[in-house]
């Protein structure tokens, strides 16, 4: 799991009111609830509608339709350590293990835990039911719309099928290199999203900012590009991916029309 002391590569306040991110990729929690949580995280981590994983957000209550209330309860100073300290210890109970980049955020002067779970590279995955049992049973989870339910019968056949096959996106691009990422397109696109990284983008050098925008991965001694990040940050993208296009969705009462350059690993095109 990732320090604390990272910034989100989206803008926190969008995230918050679902305007980048489908409400059902984001779990809103008011207060520390390890079982749930680790069961969310285990769901975002099998990706089984290849959405690129989730959000969970700690601190954060919501009302009955599920949208965030403002101001936030927040988390206590003293409890944010424990928080972090129990969740590296929970984190290594799924099989196997899946540790969330994690960032602490403040919203109007109130502490929040923002977990951000992308498509695990080892699915699938499974947790305890309850992480806090003496007497521990695993289950596989995913995510059906909003909510995390465990996987049974059909649906759990079909998501241990997806054994080693990594989503599209998150998959490592070993015939390109970090370098192939460009900086000022990962830049432009921190500032244009309103991201807080924006401002330490330039002193991270093309790796560091890959890695804490979740476009690159791997030891140190031999990072590798993701797929999405080449889609998004390089010049010349079809240079990796032959025949490459965009595709472009027009929602009439949506608030912006959403483009889409992303190809799942299970040959859907998604917006």
């Amino acid at each position: 799991m990732k320090a604390s002391g990272n910034k989100l590569p989206i803008n926190l306040n969008d995230l918050l009111r679902q305007r980048t991110v489908e409400g059902e990729r984001i779990e809103y929690k008011t207060g520390w609830n390890p079982d749930a949580i680790i069961r969310t995280l285990c769901a975002f981590a099998n990706d089984f509608e290849n959405l690129g994983g989730g959000y969970v957000v700690i601190g954060q209550d919501c009302d009955a339709n599920g949208q965030p209330v403002f101001p936030p309860v927040g988390l206590p100073d003293y409890q944010l350590d424990k928080i972090q300290r129990e969740l590296l210890a929970h984190c290594q109970l799924i099989q196997p293990p899946y540790f969330p980049v994690l960032s602490i955020e403040v919203v109007d002067g109130r502490n929040l835990i923002v977990l951000q779970a992308p498509g695990g590279q080892t699915r699938p995955y499974k947790a305890p039911e309850a992480v806090t049992a003496s007497k521990k049973t695993w289950r596989y989870y995913i995510r059906r719309y909003s909510s995390t339910v465990e996987a049974k019968g059909d649906t759990e056949q079909e998501l241990l099928s997806l054994a080693a096959k990594v989503p599209f996106d998150d998959r490592f691009n070993q015939f390109a290199r970090v370098d192939d990422l460009s900086k000022p397109l990962m830049q432009g696109f921190l500032e244009e999203v309103g991201s807080a990284l924006a401002a330490d983008a330039p002193g991270l050098s093309v790796e560091a900012l890959a890695r804490q925008m979740n476009v690159a991965g791997g030891p140190s001694e031999s990072p590798w590009p993701k797929n999405v990040g080449l889609l998004f940050f390089n010049e010349t993208p079809e240079r990796f991916f032959p025949g490459v296009q965009i595709d472009v969705v027009w929602f009439p009462k949506a608030r912006a029309a959403t483009v889409s350059t992303r190809r799942s690993s299970r040959g859907r095109w998604r917006g």
